[in-house]
């Protein structure tokens, strides 16, 4: 095994000590005294070593004058000392055979110049050792009560849960105090990630079965390509991964030249990255934990298909509004349903879903038990009762318990999944949502975060069961190093000649002189279109080199006349009319995810319009075809109001071609455009391109 995979391999390893740490040192002074003091209060029960050469004790626990003085390697150490005195401690650590270390101290590359040259230093005294950070608060361990972090939290012993791993220790601190009946089960504040990325974290939690989801806060990956091979081990071990994306800078560097490379920013990147790996997006922090707990206590579904109840035809519509927005499906009852409902509610309820069973059986617990039996028993992936629960102390509360127990003891009865939802995320007491997790369901804290974590949890269901794993960890990074070479642009004819030796189909044409233009277009044959040929000139329409529908010699050497200040060549090609719809198929390589291919609406508008999808490379016909599919665009393809229906094959076939092109052409394609291809009836055909690449 080579020396990288073997310090890899010996690294993972540590850092399972790390997070699951048999005894834990404590080195520094008021820092790691309050660290040690929030070990203590967690409830760890193994070996806690503080470490000060000018202390006789901390926290009523003698200390060790040095590193070397310890009785063995640590599992774990927590760091307090100025940044330079940390390096040497990492070191000693290292050398010692301890297992890892959070460094607490800030001072290393988030600041620049200096501290760059120090968090190097940091990373490579480190060794082998697993160290988080530095710039950090640490980690939390609720499954067996272990903390190395300085600051308070709110998070409580749990048998399993979710992880969460942060690059903000704020926001990570934050998250424990949540309301919301999350079981967290770590808590990772990464910092500046010197030895360690978020993929690692996630590869190591992954190897505790007691992590039922992952939470993710990222303000940028470090490695893609790694963090991809993680997500896809999360999909094979059935552990969703839910992201929290914040930031709108660019990965890599911002190329203007075309129409692909706006619309590949990096947020477009990162919901291709997302959607290969089945990572769900989500966007805000409500959500982020709402969507986990879902999974942490339901879990991933099997369909879209949610049932509702509720007392209110207010609360009714607003269900159906949401999970239209949402891709909800809210099946119809079937006909024996509506039969048995109608023998136990009046004539004015009405039978339908979401099912507002009115306040005639309000109070009446057998009678509810028994209507939402019925209503349980259908076509439905998951159960919801809407149901807001007053303050304590409320006259008439009791009606409100009686519908919960009534819809709990109903969901067991139908071995359904279910979940109670709150109009307003203060609505579920926590006396109440305790209830509910230990009967077996979700509490749900508001309409829009708590609808939108069940389609999270069905987007994933279907995401598992379509996604190749070993293909999706697969990107096409280059391995060049960018801006070293100077990328050229090829002129129309040479691109058009390229991507045809891939299968593109592309106009006739040819090209020629200002005085050989009019002739050459007899011989295409007229309508025919005329193109100024010069190098730099990317964007032929909004710089006036393009003459289109020409229809006799005369018109053509009118045009050769008005663009000779442009160039002294020209590409002359046959006009093509009858298209069913113009779209944009480009490419950009990007640095960190690597190819980038976009689909969208073409022409002049593509950026005023921004009906687009972006896909990592490689990837297969079928998704493809379902990026295409998802275009605004699309509808034109089916044939819209009564025009002809484009050739969806075709279309498919040329995007696999540019595909081909730009994966044979990974080292050096800088960024690629065909704008527009048009879509016909039978075919379609590129009549644009732009080439970039990098000289070899």
């Amino acid at each position: 095994m080579p020396e990288g995979e073997t310090r890899a391999a010996r690294r993972d390893v540590n850092l399972r000590r790390l997070l699951a740490p048999r005894h834990a040192a404590f080195i520094g002074g008021r820092e790691a005294a309050r660290a040690l003091r929030q070990c203590l209060a967690i409830g760890f029960k193994g070996e806690i070593w503080p470490v000060n050469p000018t202390r006789e004790a901390m926290e009523g626990r003698p200390c060790f004058r040095s590193v070397a003085d310890l009785p063995e390697p640590p599992d774990a150490a927590f760091i307090a000392v100025p940044g330079a005195a940390t390096v040497e401690v990492v070191r000693q650590l290292a050398e010692s055979g301890a297992g890892g270390a959070v460094c607490y101290a800030a001072g290393f590359a988030e600041r620049g110049g200096a501290g760059v040259q120090l968090q190097e230093t940091l990373a490579a005294a480190a060794g082998d050792m697993a160290v988080v950070g530095p710039n950090c608060y640490g980690l939390l361990n609720y499954l067996d009560g272990a903390a190395l972090w300085a600051e308070g939290h709110g998070g409580r012993p749990v048998e399993r849960g979710v992880a969460l791993i942060t690059q903000s220790g704020n926001i990570g601190i934050n998250l424990t105090m949540e309301q919301r009946s999350v079981p967290i089960a770590y808590v990772v504040s990464a910092g500046n990630q010197a030895c360690l990325g978020i993929e690692d974290y996630v590869a190591a939690l992954l190897e505790d079965s007691r992590v039922t989801a992952i939470g993710l806060y990222i303000e940028g990956l470090t490695d893609v390509a790694a963090f991809a091979r993680a997500a896809a081990a999360a999909l094979e071990k059935g552990v969703p991964l839910v992201a929290l994306k914040s930031g709108n800078s660019e990965m890599g560097a911002r190329l203007a030249l075309s129409h692909t490379s706006s619309l590949a920013g990096s947020e477009a990147l990162y919901d291709a990255l997302f959607e290969r790996l089945g990572v769900i997006r989500v966007g805000s922090l409500s959500a982020l934990m709402e969507t986990l707990k879902f999974l942490a206590l339901v879990g991933p579904l099997p369909g879209r298909r949610l049932g509702t109840l509720s007392c209110s035809g207010g609360e009714a519509s607003l269900v159906a509004d949401l999970a239209a927005k949402l891709g909800l499906e809210l099946p119809d009852l079937l006909d024996r349903q509506r039969s048995e409902l109608a023998k136990q509610l009046p004539d004015f309820v009405g039978l339908s879903n979401p099912f507002d069973y009115n306040t005639s059986v309000w109070g009446d617990r057998p009678a509810q038990e028994r209507c939402f039996g019925v209503f349980l028993d259908g076509p439905i992936d998951i159960g919801l009762l809407v149901l807001d629960m007053p303050r304590p102390g409320i006259v008439g509360i009791e009606g409100w318990h009686d519908a919960l127990t009534a819809f709990l003891d109903a969901r067991e009865q139908a071995g359904i999944s279910g979940a109670v939802i709150a109009t307003l995320p203060e609505s579920l007491p926590e006396a109440v949502r305790a209830e509910i997790v230990e009967r077996g369901s979700a509490p749900l804290q508001g309409f829009e975060d708590g609808l939108g974590a069940v389609a999270a949890a069905a987007w994933y269901g279907e995401r598992c069961a379509g996604i190749d794993r070993a293909g999706a960890a697969r990107l096409l990074v280059s391995d060049r190093e960018p801006g070293k070479r100077e990328p050229r642009i090829l002129d129309e004819p040479a691109c058009k000649e390229r991507l045809a030796a891939f299968g593109l189909s592309v106009p006739k044409g040819r090209v020629a002189s200002a005085g050989e233009a009019p002739a050459a277009a007899r011989k295409l044959g007229f309508p025919v279109v005329v193109k100024a040929l010069a190098t730099g000139l990317a964007h032929k329409t909004e710089a006036g080199a393009v003459a289109l529908d020409l229809r006799s010699e005369a018109e053509v050497e009118a045009a050769v006349a008005r663009m000779s200040s442009l160039s002294e060549r020209f590409l002359i090609e046959r006009m093509v009319g009858g298209a069913v719809a113009e779209l944009i198929v480009g490419v950009r390589r990007d640095p960190q995810f690597g190819l980038a291919l976009v689909i969208g609406s073409g022409g002049v508008l593509v950026e005023l319009v921004a009906d687009s999808r972006t896909l990592l490379l490689p990837c297969d016909r079928a998704a493809l075809a379902e990026a295409l599919d998802s275009l605004k665009a699309a509808g034109l393809l089916k044939g819209f109001r009564g025009r002809p229906q484009g050739d969806r094959e075709a279309v498919l076939d040329a995007i696999q071609a540019i595909a081909a092109f730009a994966e044979s052409q990974q080292e050096r394609l800088v960024e690629l455009d065909v704008n527009p291809l048009l879509v016909l009836p039978k075919g379609a055909l590129a009549v644009d391109a732009m080439i970039r690449l990098e000289d070899d």
